[in-house]
Order: C-alpha cells, then structure tokens, then sequence
C-alpha cells in the first residue's frame, strides 16, 4: 500500500476508534450526550449497555483497519473499509443523520476509491 492508503486507513481508524471512546466511555456524559442527541441522561443510562456494545464493534472496524496497515494486506483493507462504509449508510438511513455519511461513509469510500482504483 502506498503513503496515500496508508494515511487515509489510519484515518478512518482514528476516527473509530473515537467512536469507540464515545460511545464506551462518554455516552452517559454531557458531551457524549450532546453528540449523539440523547434527551436526558435516565435514557443515556438505560441504553449504555447497548452503546458499548456498538463501541465494541466499532472497536472491531479499527482494528481490522490496523491489521490491513501492518500486513499491508490490501484485500484485508477492502473488507473492513466496505464493513465501515456499510455501517454508515446504514447508521444515516437508520437515524436520519446524514452526518454519519460524511463522519463514516466518505472516509471510507476514499479508502476503498484508492485502494480499487
């Protein structure tokens, strides 16, 4: 993989593994809260358990992502880019937050635009 690859996967590896904090760690927290539009922190409190699961898996796309940028498996960066690219078209359609599209789907194109192109 070339320089370009490289700081684009470590890109939206960051960014995971932000979304990983959030959601783990911040959650019930006035920032994490801000950020993800909770009303009040009883529903921030009632729903952690399944944000840290989400974290968790999103743990799992920055790690994927890692892997491909020490193997330098360029098959393996594919998997996980397409992964991150799903899940965000996803997460927008899901909760009607197109922010998600630019925060999670547009790194990863890129990702998948340098790597197959």
């Amino acid at each position: 993989m070339n320089t370009l690859q490289l700081i684009l996967i470590g890109l939206v590896a960051l960014i995971h593994i932000y979304i990983v904090f959030l959601e783990m760690v911040l959650w019930t927290k006035p920032k994490g809260m801000k950020i993800f539009g909770l009303k009040n922190k009883e529903f921030a409190e009632e729903t952690k358990v399944l944000a840290a699961n989400q974290g968790l898996y999103n743990g799992f796309l920055a790690a994927g992502l890692i892997w491909s940028m020490v193997s330098g498996k360029t098959d393996v960066a594919i998997f996980f880019a397409t992964c991150v690219f799903i899940a965000g078209i996803y997460g927008a359609y899901s909760t009607k937050k197109n922010t998600i599209l630019f925060v999670q789907s547009i790194p990863a194109l890129m990702v998948l635009a340098t790597l197959l192109f």
